[in-house]
């Protein structure tokens, strides 16, 4: 699932960020509303976990502007204030579940599939399909035509950003950030690894969209 992060506190937002990233989730992490409002669009989350007490815009003012301008995404708070009156506040301004910290990752994540099933049981589509490979993002599988693929959280993770970028190539930062929750470059080859792994769990059956390298940019999957 597609997490982005909002949270200001660098040390909190790491922890949170590994936490999330290790449970099989991409997490994309900015330090204020005014640059989650930017990369929105870009990002295009499941999920927003966004802390009430940012600096500049506040949480909550974000969180109403998101909803005035009609974007449906969940929303998950994230606050020390914890008394019932500033929960009502929050799930007010349009919140749709609020968590006091701090918080337990346990907890936290149980709650993220919380409301991505509400959201799923009103109509959100469940499944990403590429020719004869299909993503079904509830279930956690993967197949082509009526083959299983067996993968990994972060190969499934991997998948999913090549399939919802298809054709447009994804760049090697923007797995990174996405896929493995780095917001730098390691200096490894965990990419091409993880991608050689994909391949070869793809095929290259006639069904089987082609997973190609683009010299410079990234990599892309598209229908042969």
């Amino acid at each position: 699932m597609r997490i982005l992060l909002v949270e200001d506190d660098r040390k909190a937002a790491n922890l949170l960020s590994q936490g999330l990233v290790v449970s099989g989730h991409g997490v994309e992490s900015v330090g204020s509303a005014e640059d989650a409002l930017e990369r929105l669009k870009a990002a295009a989350p499941e999920v927003l976990i966004v802390d009430r007490m940012l600096p500049g815009m506040d949480g909550l003012d974000f969180v109403r502007i998101l909803r005035e301008r009609g974007f449906l995404v969940p929303v998950l708070v994230l606050s020390a204030l914890g008394q019932p009156d500033d929960r009502i506040i929050g799930l007010n301004a349009g919140a749709d579940d609020y968590l006091v910290k701090p918080v337990h990752l346990g907890e936290l994540l149980a709650r993220i599939d919380a409301i991505s099933r509400r959201v799923t049981s009103v109509g959100v589509q469940p499944k990403l399909v590429l020719g004869g490979l299909a993503l079904d993002l509830i279930a956690r599988e993967a197949h082509i035509g009526e083959r299983p693929i067996d993968l990994t959280p972060r190969e499934f993770r991997l998948l999913e950003c090549l399939m919802r970028a298809a054709p447009r190539p994804v760049t090697r930062r923007m797995l990174l950030e996405q896929v493995w929750g780095y917001n730098f470059d390691p200096q490894t080859n965990v990419i091409d690894v993880h991608i050689s792994r994909l391949r070869h769990a793809i095929g290259d059956g006639a069904e089987a969209p082609v997973l190609s390298t683009v010299r410079g940019v990234g990599y892309a999957l598209n229908v042969g």
